[in-house]
């Protein structure tokens, strides 16, 4: 089985960063992240940013706010340096999401933390303590939302999600870890989050988080 390591390769990167734009429903659950993060945010964490996107998108309406993109592959750090370069409230910092969020250093506390198609690379163990880290990391009132891809509970939908977006199981990555939008709920309610829920869906595609309490 590949790894999260796999988007080391810049190939693999360069892959994914092609196909992006081209991910079935990809924009309607962008588009809800941007509505549940509010807009008075001052501080907005990206846990594998890739190039940066959804960090850039919500730093449209909230263009004070300072933003800290965090990725593995090279080929991604490049593209998100790129896309910021100019900008001084956004800062793209490697980190490896297997590592302890506390490696961060000095990037402080955050008013959000969100992530788009990154987190579902991680073992399951890892998941729910990379929550509770992010959880660690908020400031009271704090938010964190995952535009994600999960698990479907059967064989033939996982199946038929792929024939959903014009592929095959034979193209799926190797890389994926796959896990059930409930256990994930149950695992933000279990860490303390508040206002758990799972906002939108389309098959495998899900965006989910919660609130850390004020």
């Amino acid at each position: 089985m590949k790894t999260i390591k796999e988007y080391n390769s810049a190939e693999h990167a360069l892959q994914y960063l092609a196909r992006a734009d081209r991910i079935a429903h990809r924009t309607a659950g962008e588009a809800v992240v941007l509505e549940l993060v509010p807009r008075t945010v001052r501080r907005i964490l990206d846990l594998g940013a890739g190039d940066g996107r959804l960090l850039a998108l919500l730093k449209i309406d909230r263009p004070e706010a300072l933003g800290v993109a965090t990725d593995l592959s090279p080929t991604m750090l490049d593209a998100a340096r790129a896309r910021f370069a100019g900008d001084a409230t956004a800062q793209v910092i490697e980190h490896d999401l297997d590592a302890p969020l506390s490696a961060l250093g000095e990037a402080g506390s955050f008013d959000a933390v969100v992530s788009c198609f990154a987190i579902h690379h991680c073992s399951h163990a890892r998941k729910r303590v990379l929550y509770a880290e992010a959880f660690a990391l908020l400031e009271p009132g704090g938010v964190f939302y995952n535009l994600e891809h999960v698990a479907s509970p059967t064989a033939e939908l996982h199946e038929a999600f792929f024939a959903a977006i014009g592929m095959t199981l034979a193209d799926e990555d190797r890389s994926n870890q796959l896990l059930d939008v409930e256990t994930q709920l149950t695992w933000l309610r279990e860490i303390g989050f508040a206002q758990v829920d799972c906002f939108w869906k389309w098959r495998e595609l899900a965006v989910f988080g919660g609130v850390k309490p004020s």
